[in-house]
């Protein structure tokens, strides 16, 4: 029975698959990466795990030619964009890449497409300006940015808020450009972009690391705005000013409740015995032994996870507080 259809198949509808071991039948893996080859996503993850499909699968395992192209052209694309020295023809209805390596001084780029051969600036990437210095490009104002175009949401009719709400919704990915939009659902704010695979913040449209949220940079995991310049610097100033009484507080909560929870823990664990289990069988005199021997033996341990855990986690605050937030307080 397939696991996505919940259809009886006979055994050679079922095609093994490089990445992993699950089985699914051949034409809902066929739907599967027909859909996401349609939106573009090359990335194509194993309906039951997150083992990335082989390219080699993904071909035997898609029926028409036209989505095998495309999803060539979406490889190639997602290895192009990641390359710093690759530029885009501007010329309209033309998508042609050129691997500009070592152009930065001699910045005229000629496009190679067969009835293009359109000049641009390596530098700006517009069409070649031999008189003039390479001017800035602006965003896309309807979409990467609605309110240069749009004005201050407050100021705007009723339909006009509305444009300007849809279309905050669209942003630019800061690697390769592509407009990706993202449902006012209340979801998170990590992104990861399915062309070239950037993880991303979307308040602050900066590539992030996992740290990202927890560093103060305003920007907060689930929130539709970053926090403001003033909120930021007091929230940074009253963590530097109060993490010596707020971590010595933690501490001294956590010594005692570790050093004596563990114990009271252990006790109770071994002294709830079902039934079935094999401490009903015992007296009450090997009960009360084997619930003082865990006891005792967690008394001694207790100390040393408590040290490792204070040891550990109290450096590692005072140094977030004292070197992350203060770095960020003098930037």
């Amino acid at each position: 029975e397939c696991p996505l259809c919940l259809l009886p198949q006979p055994p050679e509808a079922f095609p093994a698959l490089a990445s992993c071991a699950h089985r699914s039948c051949q034409a809902c893996l066929e739907q599967y990466l027909r859909i996401a080859v349609s939106e573009s996503r090359v990335q194509v993850a194993c309906p039951h795990c997150p083992a990335v499909l082989q390219p080699a699968d993904v071909h035997r395992l898609l029926p028409e030619p036209t989505l095998r192209d495309k999803y060539e052209e979406f490889l190639l694309r997602r290895l192009l964009v990641a390359d710093p020295s690759t530029r885009w023809c501007p010329a309209p209805d033309c998508s042609y890449a050129v691997i500009a390596y070592g152009c930065a001084e001699c910045p005229r780029l000629t496009c190679g497409r067969e009835g293009c051969g359109m000049e641009f600036c390596y530098h700006c990437r517009q069409p070649w300006h031999p008189d003039g210095p390479c001017a800035p490009v602006p965003l896309a104002p309807t979409l990467a940015n609605p309110a240069a175009q749009l004005g201050h949401p407050e100021d705007l009719a009723h339909g006009e808020t509305l444009a300007w709400a849809e279309a905050e919704d669209i942003k630019v990915c800061p690697r390769c450009s592509a407009f990706i939009m993202k449902i006012n659902d209340g979801s998170c704010n990590r992104m990861n972009c399915p062309v070239c695979g950037c993880l991303f913040c979307w308040l602050c449209l900066q590539e992030i690391s996992d740290v990202h949220f927890l560093s103060p940079s305003g920007c907060t995991f689930w929130g539709k705005r970053p926090w403001s310049r003033t909120r930021k610097i007091l929230w940074q100033l009253g963590m530097v000013l109060g993490a010596p009484m707020v971590i010595s507080l933690v501490a001294g909560i956590a010594v005692p409740v570790i050093t004596i929870g563990i114990p009271i823990y252990m006790g109770r664990k071994v002294l709830a015995g079902g039934p079935g289990s094999r401490r009903s069988s015992l007296s009450g005199c090997q009960q009360c032994l084997s619930v003082t021997s865990s006891v005792l033996l967690s008394l001694f341990v207790s100390p040393i996870i408590t040290a490792v855990t204070v040891g550990v986690g109290v450096p590692l605050m005072l140094t977030y507080v004292y070197g992350v937030v203060v770095l960020s307080l003098c930037r």
